[in-house]
This record gives structure tokens, sequence and C-alpha cells, in this order.
């Protein structure tokens, strides 16, 4: 279907160093122009991030720092960049929470004014979930073909899961028939306890997900800051974190 555009629609990509939106920097941009008459032209250009790379963003990628040493900064291809996108809308996937906000942060940083909030933006993701159901009856009907007759029903709908299970390594050949596999493939974060407030980072050590010290060693906020322990024990929290927390602090009270 061709798009009903009234301005040139431009699809945004970005390959960065990390997920941070304040701390990390483009090291690819690709940007698709859908003009009006629905001709199409692609532009992708690596960036010299002007900070390392880091390892877990290559795996990622693919860029190293190697690569893009020799690039120009986003600081000297924003004004040609700004006038090849003036006058567009945008799109792109996961762009509202990510490519977008990072996008106007180094329009900041280069010292360029381009409002892109006077623009439309499209996430194409956001269309994706807010389209397709993520309920338990709509993975049943989509992966067993069958109706979800007493949905809600605990019993139902075990059996439900474990039918949409086996279905799911029927249809996908790449994902593995042994529980410790699933157990990670499916698991968001490697979570301390239930909730993931408290996980283990890449050296597998125990760090905060949420609040000021989000990403922060727990044994080092403790030691810094042993009132957060009580704020936390005191707090809304789950008894299980608690329990994980109060035995972090007693092993590091211990050394």
């Amino acid at each position: 279907m061709k798009l009903n555009i009234r301005n040139p629609l431009i699809f945004v990509d970005l390959e960065t160093t990390g997920l941070d939106i304040i701390k990390d920097r483009i090291v690819e941009i690709a940007v698709l122009k859908i003009n009006v008459d629905g001709k199409e032209e692609l532009k992708v250009r690596r960036v010299n991030p002007e900070m390392p790379i880091p390892a877990e963003a290559t795996a990622i990628h693919g860029i190293t720092n190697e690569d893009v040493k020799n690039e120009p900064t986003f600081k000297e291809i924003a004004k040609s960049l700004v006038g090849y996108i003036e006058g567009c809308d945008f799109a792109g996937f996961n762009s509202n929470k990510f490519d977008f906000p990072l996008l106007a942060e180094e329009f900041l940083r280069a010292e360029i004014d381009f409002d892109l909030k006077k623009r439309k933006f499209i996430d194409v993701q956001t269309i994706f979930h807010k389209m397709e159901k993520r309920t338990l009856s709509a993975a049943f009907k989509f992966y067993c073909e069958k109706e979800l007759e007493n949905a809600h029903n605990a019993g139902a709908d075990s059996f439900a899961t474990y039918e949409v299970l086996k279905a799911q390594l029927d249809r996908y050949s790449d994902l593995k028939n042994d529980v410790d596999y699933l157990s990670e493939f499916s698991a968001q974060t490697r979570n301390v306890d239930f909730i993931g407030r408290i996980i283990l980072d890449e050296k597998d050590a125990e760090v905060f997900n949420f609040g000021k010290h989000k990403g922060k060693s727990v044994v080092e906020v403790l030691e810094k800051e042993p009132s957060y322990y009580s704020w936390m024990m005191n707090g809304d929290f789950p008894l299980y974190t608690k329990k994980v927390l109060t035995n972090i602090y007693l092993k590091m009270k211990q050394k």
C-alpha cells in the first residue's frame, strides 16, 4: 500500500554506543526518505562518537572503534543532516522512546537549533503492540489455532500455556528444547529477586535496577549510603526483594 503523506517521511534508525539517551552517542545513522511522489532515497552514514564503543555494543551492531575513527563527528554532519530532513515527518521502530530523543540530544550537543517536536512521528513498534494482542488467548489462537475456552480459569490457562510452549518449539527451529536455554532466552534480565529490582550485571555483580542508583553495585551503594538499606526494608518492596537485599547486606558486613 502506498503511504498517503503530505510531507516527505523520514525513517530513522540509529546504531549507538549504548542505550543511555544522555550519555551514549550515535555511531551510524540510516535515513530513508520517502518523498510525496513515492520516490525512495536511502542515506547511511557512520559517525565518530568521540568516545569508545563498548564491546557489548559492537557485539550487537558490529561497528568497532577502528571502523569510525576516521569518520566525521555528528557535529560535522549536523547541518547537512538538518538540511536533508527539514520539512519532513518521521518514523521508526521504538523510535519515540529511543532514536528521536537521542537524535534531539545530538543536535543540542552540536548547537543546532532544530526542534523535532514540530514534526509528526510514527512509531511502528507502538502500532505493532497496539494492534497485536499480547494475551494468552491471542497466543493460543496464533500458535495452536484454537480458541481458548474458559479463559482466566487457572486450570485452562495452565494447559493452554503448556500447549503454546510446545507449539513454539515446533514453529521455531532455532529454539532449543532445553529448560536452561528457554529460561535464559525468556528472561528480560538476570534477576536476583523475582521482580528484577536487583539484577546481575555482565560481571555477575548484584546491581540495583531501579531508582536513583539504577546500574550501581548494591554493595557499593550500601557502603556509601547505609540508610538506603533501611529505606528499602521499610519501603513498599516485596518480601523476597528484602530477603535478597538482607542476604547481600549480611555478606557485606561479614567481610
